[in-house]
């Protein structure tokens, strides 16, 4: 099996592609940027700006199995600001799935968001509660489009396809404006940090877990295709709760300011991640106390 990761030097790409690497997987990356992560991951990615698809063509294609489909802009605040940003989201998406339609690649996995879901009222959120009335941003209306792009080329192409829900990916290889990275940074450097949204409550997945899943949706993909599996941990963590952590853990001086929610964002989610358990086997190890834990050694080792 041959198995090429789009965004290959992004958070989870890396992850993934390294832990591909280690377990002897013939991996193949693509970005726009240099892994500056892990040189081993550099060294099998191929430098393509997928918003062009003549740039497409500069991708070896020869013997790919699956694709990993995991490029995209990502922060729903920055595509607030700038939504041209969310529609290279829809554009990179079509891209990959028409390069996948012409050179015969008919296993393709998509990256989607719990950001599908808005701001429903619901206790713990089931695949089947997704819905484009409930769309809170560019961003989220990049992802509920990039999921309609993958059904159509199932029906059309016959292009078999599995969408994850990815839910605050959080543990190494990070260094955005994403929560845990930004609060990590500025609490080390004793600069002042802002909540927006006293009651924000998110589900944090660390990465080996969403890793994991996405490994056992590959091993299992005829088995469990053309369906969409939320990977969270499936318990939610106030962001307040998140930043007093790192604090101490870091033993910072910085100061913790609340402000009010902003325009776009999400202000409860969690998971409900039976039917992932269930198909896939999918079960996260890493709670939320280690997970910190962890990202804090690992921040502190390597940046």
């Amino acid at each position: 099996m041959k198995i090429l990761v789009t965004g290959s030097s992004g958070t989870i790409g890396t992850r993934l592609c390294e832990t591909l690497l280690q377990r002897s997987y013939d991996v193949m990356g693509v970005d726009w940027t240099k892994n500056k992560w892990q040189p081993a991951v550099n060294s099998i990615t191929t430098l393509v700006d997928l918003r062009d698809e003549g740039a497409t063509q500069n991708i070896n294609a020869d013997g790919v199995d699956v694709i990993v489909h995991l490029a995209a802009n990502a922060r729903v605040y920055d595509l607030v600001g700038d939504p041209a940003r969310a529609r290279d989201n829809i554009i990179t998406t079509f891209n990959v799935l028409e390069f996948a339609r012409k050179k015969g690649i008919r296993k393709v996995l998509f990256a989607s968001s719990r950001e599908c879901y808005g701001n429903l009222p619901a206790r713990k959120f089931k695949e089947s509660l997704a819905r484009i009335e409930n769309c809170e941003s560019p961003y989220t209306a990049s992802k509920i489009a990039g999921e309609a792009l993958v059904e159509s080329y199932t029906r059309c192409y016959g292009i078999d396809h599995i969408i994850f829900r990815f839910s605050n990916v959080y543990g190494m290889y990070d260094d955005s404006d994403r929560i845990v990275p930004l609060f990590i940074r500025k609490m080390r450097a004793t600069e002042p940090v802002m909540i927006f949204g006293e009651d924000k409550c998110l589900d944090f997945t660390y990465i080996d877990d969403t890793v994991e899943g996405i490994i056992a949706a590959i091993l299992k993909f005829d088995t469990v295709k053309n369906q969409t599996f939320n990977l969270a941990y499936g318990e939610g963590t106030a962001l307040l709760a998140l930043a007093k952590s790192l604090k101490r853990l870091l033993k910072s001086k910085s100061e913790v300011t609340l402000g009010a929610s902003r325009t776009g964002e999400v202000v409860r989610y969690v998971a409900d991640i039976t039917k992932a358990k269930e198909a896939l086997g999918y079960d996260p190890k890493v709670g939320f106390r280690d997970g910190i834990q962890k990202s804090v050694e690992w921040y502190t080792r390597n940046t």
